[in-house]
């Protein structure tokens, strides 16, 4: 259940571009109606519509929309004319309001493209959207877009800059392996979790190196997990270690402690049998 008060306290600031004397519906009434569709799953201007309709006692009763619903047209033309940046800042301040953080949560950063957002006719670029998923709750706790899936490098440190993770462990893949994005965690009080791939070379080598051992020594069954799906079986080997001498040898790297390897092993139902090392 959405409050109210929550969703005034980080919306209601945001400034209406419309002429005062023009105003038929109110900002906050548009605002809160969009946000609870899209929510509840809406994926258009007559989505929104239709779900106000289907509601419109419940939002009565909280003293909005008394003189009936805008149509969707009306709808799209009221969101689309408000400030995406200041829009932006306002819903992630209250995402991570309404999202309850614990110390230690994980909060997992991934580059994706839209699915559907390339369009050849108009020779329109797919959409890159770089997101923070908090995995414990379940809640996307920001996202920026970006021109290019190698602009994920600038828009994370960006996006890690409108969030809190102060005591929250930052998952990145090899794309945000790099020192600046490392800095920036440790700055605002995070660890991280990155992986470490040939984007990294010397890097990379050291780690490889260190973990060696590992590679040949006998699996101790305390450190495997196996899986069974979709016909194949895996067992993922895992295995930590303290940074010690490569944290001395890349003192750029801020924070880094811990070196981790796991191993993959995977028996298909034809036997054919596979190794990875991540």
């Amino acid at each position: 259940m959405i409050s109210l008060d929550a969703f005034s306290q980080y919306f209601g600031e945001l400034e209406d571009p419309r002429q005062s004397a023009k105003i038929s519906y109110p900002l906050f009434d548009v605002l809160f109606l969009t946000v609870c569709a899209v929510i509840a799953g809406a994926e258009g201007w007559e989505d929104i519509e239709d779900f106000g309709e289907v509601h419109l006692d419940w939002f009565q009763q909280k003293g909005l929309f008394p003189d009936g619903l805008p149509v969707h047209d009306t709808i799209a033309r009221i969101v689309s004319r408000l400030d995406p940046t200041q829009f932006q800042q306002c819903f992630i301040q209250w995402a991570q309001s309404v999202n309850e953080r614990t110390e230690g949560e994980l909060i997992a950063i991934d580059g994706k493209v839209l699915r559907g957002s390339y369009q050849r006719e108009s020779r329109r670029s797919a959409i890159h959207m770089v997101s923070a998923f908090a995995t414990g709750n379940g809640v996307v706790m920001g996202q920026l877009k970006t021109d290019a899936k190698s602009n994920e490098i600038t828009a994370i440190p960006a996006l890690l800059k409108l969030l809190d993770i102060k005591g929250c462990l930052v998952s990145i893949d090899a794309m945000g392996c790099q020192t600046d994005i490392a800095g920036t965690i440790v700055k605002q009080g995070g660890d991280y979790l990155l992986a470490v791939k040939g984007n990294q070379e010397l890097l990379h080598r050291a780690v490889q190196q260190a973990l060696r051992p590992f590679h040949s020594a006998a699996t101790d069954p305390v450190n495997v997990t196996v899986e069974k799906g979709h016909g194949r079986i895996e067992a993922r080997e895992y295995h930590v270690l303290a940074a010690g001498d490569v944290a001395s040898q890349f003192p750029e790297w801020r924070g880094l402690k811990t070196l981790g390897v796991a191993i993959g092993y995977r028996l298909e139902k034809s036997g054919k049998q596979s190794l990875e090392y991540r």
